[in-house]
């Protein structure tokens, strides 16, 4: 309750939006700012406290503060523009999408989310990501975000959705640094995570939280699993391709994507892993599109084992995996082409499902526990191996089948995608 002593009257707003409050003696002030009170009346000095004061910031207040400054200037915001249908739009239409960046290195160039560029892409070759004509890309910087800046996209990695951008006019762009890359191995549940970016096209948001969770393995843009870093700190259409930041100000994930039934942050963000990016960039900076998506658009010519594994052991109910005697990690044989190298093999696919909560898991089947000899725990792990081989190759895969393990050798052929 007001002290009528301590307040002796409404509050008057001048024209720059401040608050007065007078007490006997003294003329105290606080700052309102989007309708929230900033500041706190000084019960002792018998006068405010201004928010400028620098004993008025939590240390946790100054090292966000410390961060966003040093930080902010190299994030940027992400324009594309290109032509084409788009659910009723008709062809020829213009549309235009956006989404966050920042420096990754000395160069200037820029890393963002590749499906914030991806419709503005057309003809790619091993070194060379070219744009669809009439579409274009732009950046733009904190300092002056009504100025574009042209980019090229120089390459990309569908399978952990990153692309690597270079100006087109280097020199009539800020100088601004890069933003370090922390080892995102070390981040641990609990500690800060720090957001930038350009949600609904507000430019240079920032966001604070926490880090909830680690290797929340999720698919990723073309089904392969990511294992992201989950946060709290929100994240909005608009931020994918921003930085995630510790309170060192280092990169620990490019944020990506949201888990919300409304399309909305629900509290739950999710970030490529730092370290992703940093195995990644070697061949982003080579040029064209890299990774097992990519490899894989080659199907056709490329050789395979010749069967389907895209469940994992761990999304079976812990009841009904103990139920099976599943092992402990391993994929599952979901289908098998008929006269292919697996099924020639031996290689069995289902036999039947089980319906839980209306979701069928299939029994009967065999479940890869290893290739070559490496342990498999996602489709991922047995794919990596099965694209780095030619056709005529023999690779030798452990199968758990019946309660015990078996190993098989297959020789890889090319295999009609269509079987």
């Amino acid at each position: 309750m007001s002290n009528p002593e301590a307040l002796s009257q409404a509050p008057s707003i001048d024209p720059g939006g401040r608050a007065w409050w007078r007490r006997p003696g003294s003329l105290c002030r606080t700052v309102l700012g989007s309708g929230l009170l900033l500041g706190l009346l000084g019960a002792a000095s018998g006068c405010a406290v201004g928010v400028d004061a620098p004993g008025a910031r939590l240390a946790y207040e100054l090292n966000t503060i410390e961060v966003v400054r040093d930080a902010g200037p190299s994030v940027v915001s992400v324009r594309v523009s290109a032509v084409g249908e788009q659910n009723e739009r008709p062809s020829g239409s213009q549309r235009v999408a956006g989404g966050s960046g920042f420096v990754v290195d000395e160069e200037g160039r820029i890393i963002t989310n590749f499906h914030v560029v991806a419709m503005a892409i057309g003809e790619t070759s091993d070194d060379r990501v070219d744009l669809a004509p009439r579409a274009s890309l732009s950046v733009s910087y904190l300092g002056s975000p009504e100025i574009e800046h042209p980019v090229r996209v120089v390459g990309a990695n569908p399978d952990v959705d990153l692309a690597l951008l270079e100006l087109l006019r280097p020199r009539e762009a800020p100088a601004v640094a890069a933003i370090p890359l922390a080892d995102s191995d070390r981040v641990l549940v609990g500690q800060k995570a720090i957001a930038i970016g350009n949600p609904f096209g507000l430019h240079s948001s920032v966001t604070a939280g926490i880090v909830s969770a680690v290797e929340r393995h999720q698919p990723g843009l073309v089904g392969i699993d990511i294992p992201y870093i989950q946060t709290d700190a929100a994240i909005n259409p608009g931020n994918s391709g921003g930085p995630l930041l510790n309170s060192a100000g280092q990169v620990v994930g490019i944020n990506n994507t949201i888990l919300a039934p409304a399309g909305a942050f629900a509290g739950i963000g999710l970030a490529v892993p730092s370290n992703l990016l940093r195995e990644a960039m070697q061949e982003l900076r080579a040029g064209g599109l890299s990774g097992l998506a990519a490899a894989a658009a080659q199907l056709p010519d490329r050789p395979r084992l010749g069967l389907q594994i895209g469940l994992r052991v761990a999304d079976y109910p812990r009841a009904l995996r103990e139920h099976l005697g599943l092992p402990a990690q391993g994929v599952v044989v979901t289908g098998v082409s008929k006269d292919g190298p697996a099924d020639r093999a031996g290689i069995r696919g289902p036999e039947g499902a089980i319906l839980i909560d209306d979701e069928p898991y299939p029994v009967g089947m065999d479940v890869i526990t290893a290739i070559e000899g490496q342990p498999v725990a996602r489709a991922i792990d047995v794919q990596r191996v099965v694209l780095e081989r030619e056709a005529g190759d023999v690779v030798t895969v452990t199968l758990w089948r019946d309660g015990s393990e078996t190993e098989l050798e297959i020789a890889l052929e090319v295999v009609p995608v269509d079987d």
